[in-house]
């Protein structure tokens, strides 16, 4: 803290500046800086230069040349935010930047994968009725939002206290985490032990959960996996197994800290009280279906429009083939080849009776016999077609695997 001796020294420095410029003039300060140019032994001009300088520095004090502002100017606040990434107009127009957008330059988001927001909304309507028959009462279940979080920093802003419950997905071979708030836990255990209906739960804070409450708990979230299990039932087949129930976040750590992961976060409505059940998939959990959930969808149809697979398929069967008989294949010699002339005989080893081959392009279809029949030249097929081995799932497992390789 500035005390008065300093404000005398500073009012001494005030005074003396004053009076130096009353005595000298807008030249003195010019005169000085010659005088030393010139003892270091500098050109003739030195006095001119100087003086220059020290008119710079004037009119910088005047504000006329704010170009030449150093790095003691004080940024606005508009301009910390361009740097730091959080401006409003450049989240709204092209998202992130600055140091944020490097921070958040590899978490994938959500909108990217849509047919995660049609799986949520099937098991948004699953959801309300399996609640309903478990609580007896009107509950109403809406999607808040689905947001990608970075998991250590999802983990330190979970308010406690609160239930963590970890479950398995076996057939992705990882874990997905609940959180169900205190609110919506209390007002769970308020409903089914027959508390009273309407207004807001009783919290109790300063004691852990019982072992009645968090059981109580477990069943809730054992009936939203398996809303969940057939929400994902048409894009993968899944099950999603509860794994224990947690009251510490520390030990509900089922990734890395700095990886990303998605959280969708639901909100429950029962006669004025509830509270947020939120569910986190760590991305590494649906790298699986990563494809799956890249597709577009039309409506509940996930992703397939029979329509339109009816309507190809019928104008395939339709489409026009041509089919080609090989009587006999033979390799020359370029030389006889090009010394070949009207009225040579080619001499094909091959007799009358032996198959031919019959091609489609460059497929082997089948084999026949050629023959006659009227004025026409005939071929009666001897063997059935030959068909592909290969389904179209497995040739386009292996066209993504050449693309991928």
């Amino acid at each position: 803290m500035a005390g008065p001796e300093d404000e005398i020294e500073e009012d001494d420095w005030a005074t003396a500046l004053i009076e130096q410029n009353a005595e000298g003039g807008e030249s003195s300060l010019a005169d000085e800086w010659g005088a030393a140019l010139a003892e270091q032994g500098t050109t003739t001009h030195a006095s001119d230069v100087a003086a220059e300088w020290a008119t710079m520095i004037e009119d910088g004090e005047t504000d006329n040349l704010p170009e030449l502002a150093g790095n003691d100017r004080i940024l606005n606040q508009d301009e910390i935010d361009g740097v730091l990434g959080f401006s409003l107009r450049e989240l709204s127009a092209s998202g992130a930047g600055g140091v944020r957008a490097i921070v958040d330059s590899g978490v994938v988001q959500y909108e990217r994968l849509p047919m995660l927001e049609i799986v949520f909304d099937r098991m948004i309507r699953l959801l309300s009725t399996s609640l309903r028959n478990f609580f007896q009462d009107n509950v109403e279940v809406t999607l808040d939002n689905i947001t990608s979080v970075r998991f250590g920093d999802y983990l330190n802003a979970i308010p406690l206290p609160t239930l963590l419950g970890v479950f398995r997905a076996d057939a992705w071979e990882n874990s997905g985490l609940v959180t169900v708030e205190s609110n919506l836990a209390y007002s769970t255990l308020d409903l089914l032990l027959g508390g009273k209906r309407g207004g807001s739960s009783t919290r109790l804070d300063g004691r852990p959960f019982t072992t009645i409450e968090m059981q109580l708990v477990r069943r809730l979230v054992e009936i939203i996996l398996s809303d969940l299990e057939l929400s994902f039932q048409p894009l993968s087949p899944v099950r999603f197994g509860i794994d224990r129930i947690e009251t510490n976040p520390r030990f509900a750590t089922i990734t890395r800290p700095a990886n990303a992961a998605i959280l969708i976060s639901l909100k429950l409505d029962m006669d004025g009280r509830g509270g947020q059940l939120q569910i986190l998939f760590p991305y590494a959990t649906i790298e699986p279906i990563r494809e799956l959930l890249m597709q577009s969808f039309m409506g509940e149809k996930l992703g397939r429009d029979h329509t339109w697979e009816s309507h190809l398929a019928t104008e395939i069967w339709q489409a026009d083939a041509t089919m080609e008989a090989v009587l006999h294949e033979m390799m020359l010699p370029l030389k006889r080849v090009l010394s070949l002339k009207v009225g040579d005989t080619l001499m094909f080893d091959t007799k009358p009776t032996d198959l031919i081959n019959v091609r489609c392009g460059d497929w082997a279809l089948t084999q026949g016999r050629i023959g006659r029949v009227d004025d026409n030249i005939s071929v009666q097929l001897t063997r059935p077609l030959r068909r592909s081995r290969t389904t179209l799932q497995a040739f386009e497992a292996s066209m993504n695997n050449r693309n991928d390789g």
